[in-house]
């Protein structure tokens, strides 16, 4: 199924009969289980409808697609913004400080009091610098 999507059922299953049928005359099948009811009528019948219904949740399976991509992406949005709510909530870290020092001697920028500062809020300081001065230089080159 996966191999020729676009194959009518009835090509797949007399394509996985001949490819079946070539490995056992080479002594390689992949299946040797059903080397003595391949060819029968009722084998070929069940073989018919299982591709059949394969087929069926491959094809609604491509449907949901979209909806399953909408829904990926409200997780990530949903996942940023409970990250940034716990950040806004939390100290900076000493990273942070000392690379926002850095960025400001660098830059020549006054620094400001960063005591009432959250993780988020510096975060974003730092982020609105690197932004305004990216035509300059990378930070730490």
């Amino acid at each position: 199924m996966k191999k020729s999507p676009y194959l009518r059922v009835e090509e797949i299953l007399n394509k996985f009969i001949e490819d079946e049928i070539y490995y056992f005359n080479v002594g390689n099948p992949h299946f040797e289980f059903l080397k003595d009811f391949i060819e029968h009528e009722q084998f070929q019948n069940d073989a018919l409808k299982y591709i059949q219904e394969c087929k069926k949740y491959y094809e609604y399976k491509d449907s949901q697609k979209p909806f399953i991509e909408k829904q990926k992406e409200f997780e990530k949005q949903k996942r940023k913004f409970l990250q940034e709510k716990k950040m806004s909530k939390e100290s900076p870290t000493k990273k942070q400080l000392y690379y926002y020092e850095c960025l400001c001697k660098k830059y020549n920028i006054e620094k400001q009091d960063t005591s009432e500062f959250s993780k988020l809020d510096l975060k974003n300081i730092i982020c609105g610098i690197i932004d305004e001065h990216s035509g300059d230089s990378k930070p730490f080159n």
